[in-house]
């Protein structure tokens, strides 16, 4: 499983990379290869200053290794080996009528001393960060999120996106970090599910992330925008920052195991604005914003 999923998200990452820089048209991915001293390592792709994309990067890792301490505590065990690999995306475009994206798709394994596999998941998802407010967009990201899971059971999309909009939440604001999208994590073999069940659902949404981010890009891209709508998406990008550095489990994760602090850091974006108690105007999209954060949406019922 763990060489199938490694082999998926690198003809992934080629996929996603190749068609956003056609889209993007000026600028294109520097590509840099890294190894784990303890074990594995990753090919970071990083986009800057394009036509379109300011900063992004998608990046896969696979790596290996002796347990890290957190997660010998976090299992409850004392020694152990894992494997983990994944792909994870994210993208600050230009245009501030256009959303930020992100996107994570993960396997892991865990070993005991004589390399018996103990337990085994997958986990990721995708989540729109809108700084202005399109409905329709909302509703393409969530329908094509939607459309993936129902190809594999029912009640998927709806225990996803709720487990998403609890996920990405700003507690210390309380306000969502966007208009959400899809999470799972601790993906499992059950009675119900094979681990290749679990494979086949997780592959089909990492499928489904260009159909359900591309053509939101192509109908924002020619809007204009004035200097007042920059400064909005940067005050609003604070806020995105506030989440992976606060919140996240990912990054927290890879900052207490001795992760890569590039790749790490690699989501943030280049410029962001923090504004003392800034609160938008009455009756401006900016506050139309700002409502839909503080109650999330049910965007496709």
């Amino acid at each position: 499983m763990k060489d199938q999923f490694y082999q998926y998200i690198q003809d992934l990452q080629d996929r996603i990379t190749s068609k956003l820089e056609e889209i993007d048209g000026k600028a294109t991915f520097q590509e840099d290869l890294w190894k784990r001293p303890e074990g594995g390592g990753g090919r970071t792709r990083v986009i800057e200053n394009g036509n379109i994309f300011e900063k992004g990067g998608v990046n896969i890792s696979a790596v290996h290794g002796e347990l890290p301490e957190p997660l010998r505590k976090q299992f409850g065990v004392k020694a152990g080996d894992f494997f983990a690999c994944g792909l994870s995306l994210v993208l600050h475009p230009k245009n501030p009528m256009i959303p930020t994206v992100h996107a994570n798709w993960r396997y892991f394994e865990m070993y005991d001393g004589e390399g018996n596999i103990v337990t085994q998941w997958f986990g990721g998802g995708q989540d729109l960060t809108p700084y202005y407010l399109f409905d329709e967009d909302a509703i393409h990201f969530h329908t094509v999120c939607k459309n993936a899971c129902d190809k594999h059971h029912a009640d998927f999309y709806p225990k996803f996106k709720k487990t998403c909009d609890e996920y990405f939440w700003n507690a210390h604001r309380n306000e969502a970090r966007g208009v959400g999208g899809l999470f799972f994590d601790y993906l499992k073999e059950t009675d119900e599910f094979s681990m290749q069940d679990r494979y086949d659902f997780v592959t089909e949404v990492g499928n489904s992330f260009l159909e359900s981010y591309v053509p939101i890009v192509q109908r924002r891209r020619e809007l204009t925008y004035e200097q007042a709508h920059k400064d909005w998406q940067e005050v609003r990008r604070g806020r995105y920052v506030e989440f992976n550095l606060v919140h996240d489990r990912g990054t927290l994760f890879g900052l207490k195991t001795n992760g890569r602090i590039e790749s790490i850091l690699m989501s943030l974006p280049p410029t962001v604005q923090w504004k003392y108690d800034h609160h938008p105007e009455k009756g401006s999209k900016e506050e139309k914003l700002i409502a839909v954060l503080k109650t999330p949406k049910d965007w496709i019922s």
